[in-house]
């Protein structure tokens, strides 16, 4: 299932109670169903934002680099019952910012949760056909058309609902998104994104430790494991050498991003334990413990070559396990 999808249909699972039709219902009305979508909402920024450190600190360092500008939309139409939860946030309109990665261009430009947004570079959203429900198209449409306006020019216009115009300026990223899911407990890479299904147990960790699971992932999509495992072959010996490098990776990325590398090692360190049969403990992984001691490993290697300024260079000086051009 595309992740566009999924994240509507768990919107639309928090949003149930918001089925009461917009002519009977006052914006905001319905507070139980408000209150969840805010949750989850909450969720969704917190991922957009470690993700956003991710990609633009590590941008110097990645082979493919794109110019985003951290921007998250939802359209109405991807939602079960698109006039309640257009009433029930109070809109006018079919799309609106879900989230704007803190410290982006989206976010210093105003472009907070709730604000509409009618066009992207005069390209009017509300004139794209769609479904009259359950629709996703539009939103992976919107997405695509910015990310193509940024490659081509370094730059996008969007107009909110009011008329009122804001021209961005892409800044340089790792070339991956961060998306959350659908129901589910994972967390995986699909080579050009990060999925967070909302039952990931990571979730509820600390910030910090919920960056390395992140930062685990987008290794997969930075080191090119999808790659190598389609032309390699996924057996367990592959998949367990990919995991590897993914969880190695993991504490470089994190100094890049601003976090301590030493959160990898804690972050195994508590996940571990609890979920030694869970999606991270498989015949094809390493032991937890033998993890951590190669997410250790690492973290002296990060100290002998980090800069003053924090980073580490690992497009240098990172090992492989692995040659995903050969």
């Amino acid at each position: 299932m595309p992740a566009a999808r999924a994240l509507a249909l768990a919107l639309s699972a928090a949003l149930a109670a918001a089925a009461t039709p917009a002519s009977s219902a006052k914006a905001g009305s319905n507070t139980p169903a408000l209150e969840r979508f805010q949750a989850q909402q909450q969720v969704e920024q917190r991922v957009q934002d470690i993700g956003w450190r991710l990609v633009t600190g590590n941008s110097r360092f990645c082979d493919n680099v794109v110019p985003a500008i951290g921007l998250l939309l939802h359209d109405m139409a991807s939602y079960r019952e698109p006039a309640a939860v257009r009433n029930l946030l109070g809109l006018e309109s079919d799309f609106a910012v879900l989230a704007a990665a803190e410290g982006s261009p989206a976010a210093k430009a105003g472009l907070a949760a709730g604000v509409e947004i009618a066009a992207i570079d005069n390209e009017v959203l509300s004139s794209w056909p769609s479904e009259t429900h359950g629709d996703w198209r539009r939103t992976v449409r919107a997405h695509d058309l910015i990310s193509a306006r940024l490659a081509t020019s370094g730059v996008v216009v969007l107009q909110r609902r009011e008329g009122s115009r804001v021209k961005l300026a892409g800044e340089p990223a790792c070339a991956s998104r961060f998306e959350m899911g659908g129901g589910g407990k994972g967390a995986l890479a699909e080579g050009m994104r990060v999925i967070v299904e909302r039952d990931f147990p990571g979730l509820g960790y600390p910030e910090d430790e919920l960056a390395a699971a992140l930062a685990h992932e987008l290794a997969h999509n930075l080191l090119r494991h999808r790659m190598w495992l389609e032309r390699e072959g996924r057996g367990r010996r592959n998949i367990r050498l990919t995991e590897r490098e993914a969880d190695r990776l993991m504490p470089w990325l994190l100094a890049n991003a601003g976090y301590q590398p030493s959160a990898a090692s804690r972050f195994m360190a508590r996940w571990g334990p609890d979920h030694s049969g869970g999606i991270f403990r498989k015949r094809s992984h390493d032991g937890w413990d033998e993890r951590l001691e190669f997410i250790e490993a690492e973290l002296v290697q990060i100290d002998k070559v980090r800069h003053a300024d924090g980073s580490a260079d690992w497009h240098s000086h990172f090992r492989r396990d692995i040659d995903p051009d050969q």
